[in-house]
């Protein structure tokens, strides 16, 4: 019964935002249009500015730590290697093409089990 009264209530509520709505569009589309724009911008002022100065979430500081140790590893492949690539030249040169197609891959560490498929069952043994 509790939450019947109070469907009632929100119920009542929407219906008469829905007419007050309807009378201010009527009476006035273009004030309605400028004000809606107006309350769009305020909330959308309001958004960035808390999610700006928000405190950090524990996953915002996971992310920039990741972030921070892919970048330390890159640099420090890049000086095991010898070389270094500029950001230009990792984007599809041909140089780059023909260096990734020309590497081998590791082989990978798995064994073949040898099994007796040239054998065919005899059938007539079941």
């Amino acid at each position: 019964m509790k939450n019947r009264t109070s469907a009632f209530i929100i119920g009542g509520l929407f219906i008469l935002a829905l007419i007050g709505l309807f009378g201010s569009f009527t009476a006035n589309p273009a004030g309605f249009i400028q004000k809606i724009a107006v309350f769009a911008l305020i909330g959308l002022l309001i958004f960035f500015l808390v999610r700006r100065f928000s405190t950090s979430s524990p996953q915002k500081r996971e992310q920039r730590a990741f972030l921070k140790a892919a970048k330390k590893s890159k640099k420090r492949l890049q000086q095991k290697s010898g070389e270094t690539v500029s950001k230009s030249s990792t984007f599809g040169t041909l140089a780059t093409i023909k260096k990734n197609k020309t590497k081998k891959k590791p082989p990978a560490h798995l064994t073949v089990i040898e099994g007796k498929k040239s054998k065919k069952k005899n059938r007539a043994s079941f």
